[in-house]
């Protein structure tokens, strides 16, 4: 695998995670929980790109609220590797500054951005996939996406329509992109179930790969107000003083609709790893033991009578489950969420209810 010094990562790390209230408040949402194990969400995205880059080539582009948390967590990266957004406007911008940030450092840059809450538990196939589209966008000069192979009608996910395959493009290893068609919101189930079916459709994991001047050169032809804030970024004096003086005048928009969705010029690679976006409690379930009875927990627990539920704590409390079925039970030292399954959309919604010392 070529350990290329023009190689960097940019991680998002900046969203926030109501779904996983009250394990997630606002200064420690998704990417900074220990969900699985004893390592956050973020700590793994860093730890699956070992060999791939130097670990001084990972950036991490988070909130004000969240770098104090970020900064324990990634302490592994030079301090100057970690940056706070000045306020929140959307990944475009984000990404944007991003682009700049790396721009400063290598203008030949190949540049992935990840996402910092993902679950993958393959991280050698998941290395061989980035290493191979980094390949492909260097040589190709085509922005370029990782899609997951879909295994069931998801309506919540994007999704990407995928094209003729592109065997000039393909990567030394033999990874052959295709041609991108079209992105495509959330479709509902009955389209999910076209997509499904029709099989040349991939779940949008939110993961690009660009070569610094290609991404430039599109951003310059599709979103011009991002192309001079990428400019701004690279070449002013002083990073910071830039930043706060032109960040929050840009507009909010995704990466996805400003730059991706526009340019002719992208190609997908099919994912060959696994691959979990942990959307909520019930994702979370799906990764933990479970007994005969379908109860799916972390945490001391006794069950009698009690069936299908998930059961998650962080107290050391034990918890003693008697003839129920289908709940939600997360304990922390000064919350206790108690909810139907079928309710677990809704957490969002009960947050705004609950005492904001608890956000």
């Amino acid at each position: 695998m070529d350990f290329s010094p023009h190689r960097y990562v940019l991680i998002l790390a900046g969203g926030s995670g109501t779904r996983f209230w009250p394990l997630s408040r606002n200064a420690t949402p998704k990417q900074l929980l220990r969900l699985f194990d004893d390592e956050t969400l973020l700590e793994k995205t860093i730890k699956r790109l070992e060999g791939l880059l130097p670990l001084d080539h990972i950036l991490i582009l988070t909130s004000t609220l969240q770098e104090p948390a970020v900064r324990r967590v990634a302490s592994m990266l030079p301090p100057e590797n970690i940056l706070a957004e000045p306020e929140k406007r959307d990944t475009g911008p984000a990404v944007a500054l991003g682009i700049g940030w790396i721009a400063r450092r290598d203008p030949e840059a190949v540049m992935a951005v990840l996402p910092s809450d993902h679950l993958i538990q393959d991280e050698a196939r998941f290395r061989e996939t980035l290493d191979a589209a980094m390949d492909v966008a260097l040589h190709s000069g085509n922005l370029v996406t990782i899609g997951i192979k879909p295994t069931w009608p998801c309506p919540g996910y994007g999704y990407i329509e995928r094209g003729d395959a592109l065997p000039e493009a393909a990567s030394r290893s033999g990874i052959t992109p295709h041609r991108v068609v079209r992105f495509k919101e959330k479709p509902g189930m009955e389209l999910a179930r076209e997509y499904l079916a029709q099989g040349h459709f991939a779940w949008n994991a939110g993961m690009f790969i660009w070569h610094l001047p290609a991404v430039r050169a599109e951003l310059g032809a599709h979103c011009p107000e991002l192309a001079r804030f990428v400019t701004d970024i690279a070449e002013a004096p002083d990073l910071a003083s830039a930043m706060h003086r032109s960040f929050g005048s840009l507009t909010p928009v995704s990466i996805d609709y400003a730059l991706m969705e526009a340019s002719a010029r992208v190609s997908n690679i099919e994912a060959g790893f696994d691959w979990d976006d942990v959307g909520g409690w019930l994702s979370v379930a799906n990764h933990l033991p479970v007994d005969d009875q379908g109860n799916r927990s972390r945490a001391a627990a006794s069950h009698y009578g009690a069936a299908d539920n998930v059961v998650f704590s962080t107290t050391g409390q034990h918890i003693a489950l008697l003839g129920v079925k289908d709940l939600i039970i997360v304990q922390t030292g000064d919350a206790l969420l108690i909810a139907r399954k079928d309710a677990a959309d809704d957490i969002k919604k009960l947050v705004a209810q609950v005492p904001p010392a608890l956000h």
